[in-house]
């Protein structure tokens, strides 16, 4: 065992830039403001995150949906009723609409209103006014938890099942590449398993290895990837030397990139109801950042959300 390996705190360390959504937000006011296409905008609490960001400058937003609808919102909420809307009653054009607005350059970043995810995601992946790049779709999240020294982000844990490795190849690439736009440019990476060993028996093992190959051989964006690696070891050096392990991130993990969606929907959870911890979430993989989060989420966390996109996003 390595007598430098120091011990660190639970997920502290590094040259991390963002230790609260607060500084987020701080670091989106001092770039240019973007503009947010609202996709079937008549939803409340997504009008109320766009007022929030209008007042923090941090975005503009065009908002397409039934005009019908959102005016007596816009009024209700006291957003300003000179905001660019594109009247389209019908739900499913109205995603389009709202999707080809980024895919001419028109916004630089999507967002879900009153929509079903599948039906906004069947926008997004339109074979000709959509936002595909060969990747696949992916969900990141970030949490900020009390007593930490800095946001940590999980990968995947809202939108795919149980990803094959290829499927992880492009998880991990949409995340380094989204770290990377947010200045982040050399995030540690965990593979999280159950333990440190490759076993036949446990997939997740023989999937990590793969991963740190093609690592290896510079398949992904710069980055430190580990795995197979637990989460004990990977959140705690001290947990690393009584195990006999040697690690580079150990206590410093910026990302982990789930085994399945049971695990990174049950660490999210954990995180939220038991530590206190606040989420913010994009989907990637598109050409540009996509904010669609619970309809249980705060306007304030739907704010951290834009925040997140708006620094993810990249010309």
């Amino acid at each position: 065992m390595s007598e430098t390996l120091t011990l660190v705190k639970f997920f502290s360390g590094g040259d991390f830039l963002y230790r609260t959504f607060q500084e987020v937000l701080e670091k989106v006011k001092g770039r240019e403001v973007l503009t947010i296409s609202v996709a079937v905008a008549q939803d409340k609490d997504v009008l109320e995150a766009i007022k929030l960001a209008q007042k923090a400058q941090l975005a503009r937003a065009v908002l397409v949906g039934n005009k019908a609808e959102i005016m007596p919102m816009l009024e209700e909420i006291g957003l300003s009723d000179d905001i660019s809307i594109i009247d389209e009653p019908d739900i499913n054009k109205a995603a389009l609409k709202a999707v080809s607005l980024v895919k001419r350059g028109e916004a630089q970043v999507l967002m879900k209103g009153l929509v079903n995810s599948s039906d906004f995601l069947k926008a997004v992946l339109n074979s000709e006014e959509g936002l595909r790049t060969g990747r696949l779709l992916s969900h990141l999240a970030a949490f900020e938890v009390l007593g930490q020294e800095k946001l940590v982000f999980h990968t995947d844990g809202g939108m795919n099942i149980a990803p094959d490795v290829e499927q992880k190849k492009d998880i991990l690439i949409n995340a380094i590449l989204a770290l990377n736009a947010m200045g982040v440019e050399k995030p540690n990476i965990a593979i999280l398993t159950a333990n440190e060993k490759v076993n036949p028996k446990m997939p997740a093992t023989v999937d990590a290895q793969a991963l740190v190959e093609m690592w290896e051989k510079e398949v992904f964006p710069p980055c430190v990837l580990e795995g197979p690696i637990s989460l004990d070891v990977a959140v705690s050096s001290e947990a690393a030397m009584h195990k006999g392990i040697e690690s580079k991130i150990s206590g410093k993990v910026d990302l982990f990139l789930m085994p399945n969606i049971e695990t990174g929907n049950a660490c999210g959870k954990t995180m939220i109801y038991y530590a206190g911890a606040k989420m913010a979430g994009l989907v990637l993989g598109a050409t540009n950042p996509i904010v669609l989060t619970s309809r249980a989420e705060t306007a304030i966390g739907k704010l951290n959300s834009i925040a997140l996109a708006c620094l993810a996003y990249k010309k």
